[in-house]
Formats: C-alpha cells, sequence, structure tokens
C-alpha cells in the first residue's frame, strides 16, 4: 500500500476519534431530552410530528410497548417498500417510472424489500436498469434512512434498560425514532452532502 493509502486510513480514524466525544454528548442530550443547539430550528418540525402521528412523547413504554412500535412500524414499512416495488410498472403513466421499468418478481422484491428493512441493502440487480425513480426515492432511500434510525433506536433502549435495570420504562419509540430522524441523521446527511458537493459529486 502507498504512502498515500495508508495516511487515508490514519487520517479517517483520527477524524473518527476527534468527532466521537462530541457526537456521543450530543446524542446523550438528544435522548435525555437536554437542549441542544439544534432545538430552535427542529423544536417546530418536531412538534408537529408528534401531532400528526398523535403521539404523546411524554407517555414512556415499557420493553413489552417499545417492543410491539417498533414490529408495527418495521411491519408497516416493509408492506408499503414491498407494493412499492412490485407495483413499479403500474406507475408508467404519472412520469414516476420514465423508463418504463417492469416490476421485479416477487422472491427478488422479497428480498430487497427485508435487506432494505434490516438495513443490509443486498441488492440482486442493477439499481439503476431495475428501479424507477420513484422505487428507489420513495422506497429504498426512504427505507435507508428509516431503518437506521430503528436500529439506532433499539441501541437507545438497549442503553436504558441496562442504565435502568429493568425494562419498565425504555422512553418512547415514537419520540426516539422521530428524535432520531431530525437530530442525528438528517444534520449528518446535511454535513455529509456539503461535503461530496465540496469534493465535486454531483
Amino acid at each position: 500500500m502507498t504512502f498515500l493509502g495508508w495516511l487515508t486510513i490514519f487520517g479517517f480514524a483520527a477524524i473518527l476519534t476527534v468527532l466521537a466525544l462530541p457526537l456521543a454528548r450530543y446524542m446523550a442530550a438528544v435522548y435525555t431530552g437536554e437542549r441542544t443547539f439544534l432545538d430552535p430550528v427542529i423544536r417546530v418540525p418536531e412538534r408537529l410530528q408528534y401531532t400528526v402521528m398523535r403521539v404523546d412523547p411524554a407517555k414512556g413504554q415499557d420493553w413489552k410497548a417499545y417492543a410491539r412500535s417498533l414490529i408495527i412500524f418495521s411491519l408497516a414499512g416493509w408492506l408499503l417498500l414491498y407494493l412499492i416495488l412490485r407495483t413499479q410498472t403500474l406507475w408508467n403513466w404519472t412520469g414516476l417510472n420514465p423508463q418504463h421499468f417492469h416490476s421485479g418478481t416477487w422472491n427478488v422484491m422479497f428480498n430487497t424489500t427485508s435487506s432494505f428493512l434490516t438495513n443490509t441493502n443486498w441488492q440482486y440487480y442493477g439499481g439503476e436498469t431495475t428501479m424507477s425513480c420513484f422505487s428507489q426515492m420513495a422506497g429504498l432511500t426512504v427505507q435507508n434512512f428509516l431503518s437506521a434510525a430503528v436500529g439506532i433506536v433499539v441501541a437507545v433502549a438497549l442503553i436504558r434498560g441496562i442504565l435502568g435495570r429493568s425494562g419498565k420504562s425504555l422512553g418512547n419509540f415514537w419520540q426516539d425514532l422521530v428524535r432520531t430522524c431530525l437530530y442525528v441523521l438528517l444534520p449528518i446527511s446535511f454535513v455529509v452532502a456539503l461535503v461530496l458537493v465540496f469534493q465535486g459529486s454531483i
């Protein structure tokens, strides 16, 4: 390996190490309800989300209610993504499938849906020659975001369970999900997008 290759690896590791502590402190503040620097910008959309979802974020859940919410959310996401992928051909007339791609077979779409829901994102096809714009935008990209959020939320619930030494109150799944998307994933995505644009990405 060249010197530049080693430098890239060590530089990447150094950046991650330096960012780990402030990111950990920020995420701890997000999940404990402390004030963050993004509150003035995100607090209103957050409250709006709770109103639309009819969720009371102050109402805690035990491990059974938390797990039930997680399973219901994941099952609904699976069904919606599978429906989008299997009905891809029907979207031709709307302009959402301008290449007129056919829907994949049930087993390939079952596998794709399951893999994107579990954040493994295994693709047994060429995305640009198989999936329509709508399937990628409203289906796969949304699940990329939400499956990462669910993974983070599960880790947060596990930490709360260990700290509390019981499953009596793990917080509120819906609040954790909304806060993960708005306070963690969205800002990181924004910063990474700026870096990619700076590097010349389209």
